[in-house]
């Protein structure tokens, strides 16, 4: 198992104390008594999270439980106002999202490189008394502290931004098909569960394009009542904007396979039906042209009204018609 695969984290996160305003009055060897000029305080450091594309994974943030932010420096004469203190910057990859630790509720979430959001800001700089200056109170004796910085503990957790999710009980040959269809080397063997972190590959297309496969591990029945692997990977789903189906062959009941995987994404979150799906049937270099044919008018009678969904035989082994399904993944994506 890959176990640099980190998709959840929770991270105490310290701001940085606002600087104190600064009580102080002008004072050179032309004027003895000037008028107040004390400058403001810098605000604290924030806790910011920021997008980057060039990662995949939480691990770095994995072993850093402590994340602390500079406090602001006091404000001082002159009108000069303090540093602020230095934010602290955590780099994230796209489609993480950021949660209250003690409230589950979501804050935020990062979709674009480069996106910045702060997740805990500093402490407000205090005032300097130049600003209580008044036509009544001439020489404000007086500034204000810096605000305190806060301590938060956050939950971040990634959700996997794919283009295509690959769905099917375990040695329905998802890894096989990405394998062969991307750069990915996910391990591969012929018993369930072998995948068991959500392997992403980029699929070339023509003339340069390209889109991107995760192969998200089986959903065995019962998957959203957490159990095998289940709950914990039918969240990376919710993020692909098709879905391929993929049932093997040499099923008993290809139809009744698909509309078992379909009932526990419904049951996990009704939203998923609304995506865009194909099912995709491996292994197809097991069957003779007759057989083919006949479990295509099986599937013709069967896949209709409600239950209708375009369907492609595939072998991984072959290459048979791996172009086709990618030409029907593309049109889909881009319709």
């Amino acid at each position: 198992m890959d176990t640099n695969f980190v998709d959840y984290v929770k991270i105490c996160c310290r701001t940085g104390k606002g600087g104190a305003g600064s009580m102080h009055f002008h004072r050179d060897k032309f004027t003895a008594l000037g008028g107040p000029d004390g400058g403001n305080g810098g605000r604290g450091g924030n806790v910011v999270l920021r997008g980057n594309k060039q990662l995949w994974t939480l691990i770095h943030l994995k072993y850093r439980k402590h994340i602390i932010a500079a406090d602001g420096e006091s404000g001082s004469s002159a009108n000069s106002s303090g540093k602020q203190g230095k934010d602290e910057i955590l780099e994230v990859p796209l489609g993480t999202i950021a949660r209250d630790a003690e409230t589950g509720e979501q804050e935020c979430e990062i979709t674009e490189d480069g996106q910045e959001v702060i997740l805990v800001a500093g402490g407000r700089g205090g005032l300097g008394n130049a600003n209580f200056k008044s036509s009544t109170l001439q020489s404000p004796r007086f500034a204000q502290p810096g605000e305190a910085g806060k301590m938060e503990w956050k939950i971040l957790e990634l959700k996997v931004l794919a283009d295509v999710g690959l769905v099917g009980f375990p040695n329905a040959g998802k890894s096989t098909l990405l394998s062969v269809v991307s750069a990915a080397k996910p391990e591969i063997a012929n018993y369930p569960f072998t995948t068991l972190v959500p392997n992403l590959g980029i699929v070339k297309y023509h003339d340069y394009k390209s889109f991107v496969m995760a192969d998200i591990p089986g959903i065995i029945e019962g998957a959203h009542e957490g159990k095998g692997l289940g709950l914990r990977f039918l969240k990376h789903i919710e993020r692909n904007s098709t879905l391929l189906f993929l049932v093997s062959c040499d099923s008993p009941d290809i139809v009744e396979e698909y509309k078992i995987l379909l009932n526990e994404l419904k049951k996990f979150n009704p939203d998923l039906l609304d995506k865009k799906r194909i099912l995709g049937i491996s292994k197809a270099d097991l069957l003779d042209e007759e057989l083919e044919s006949e479990m295509r008018k099986d599937l013709n009678k069967r896949l209709k009204g409600k239950n209708k969904v375009p369907y492609i035989f595939f072998s991984s082994a072959t290459q048979k018609n791996i172009q086709q399904l990618k030409d029907m993944l593309w049109q889909q994506l881009n319709e």
